[in-house]
């Protein structure tokens, strides 16, 4: 199988709700779905796994999952880059595990999202550890939902 296959059976796993169509990728946290471009419209799969990384890790914030507090994430725009950057790590962090190397692709989002990625870790020396360590518990909580190899399978 290939690695886009098993990181499409991975995704499956989750559980996670997603659906494609238009031109955006973003998670609705109220209705708890994630929304996707069609897999054609990104340059290459690759690429659409990274995207479905970020957006599946911002899924593991909602209430029922790991309880990341995204209350004020359309109205602070400190609190909604602390969120993009777990995210994004989260997506890192995820595609390497999966095998994937996406190429970076810049995004018109990117430079807004930098500018506040600086200035969250600008004011906060341990901003860049907490998100890590919020990106890993995302990991971890997505790992936890694949179910379990045999070891002789795996050998």
């Amino acid at each position: 199988m290939s690695r886009i296959g098993d990181a499409g059976r991975f995704f499956a796993n989750t559980g996670a709700l997603i659906r494609h169509g238009g031109s955006a990728a973003y998670y609705a946290a109220q209705r708890d779905y994630i929304q996707m471009p069609c897999p054609d419209a990104f340059r290459d799969d690759a690429s659409y796994v990274a995207v479905l990384s970020h957006e599946i890790t911002h899924c593991t914030g909602a209430p029922q999952r790991l309880d990341r507090d995204l209350s004020r994430y359309a109205k602070d725009r400190s609190d909604r880059a602390r969120e993009e950057l777990i995210a994004e790590l989260g997506s890192a962090f995820l595609c390497a595990d999966l095998g994937i190397v996406p190429e970076l692709e810049p995004r018109p989002d990117h430079a807004c999202y930098l500018d506040g990625w600086l200035k969250v870790l600008g004011n906060d020396m341990r901003a860049i550890f907490s998100a890590a360590a919020h990106a890993q518990r995302a990991l971890d909580y997505l790992h936890s939902l694949q179910p379990e190899c045999d070891e002789e399978e795996a050998a």
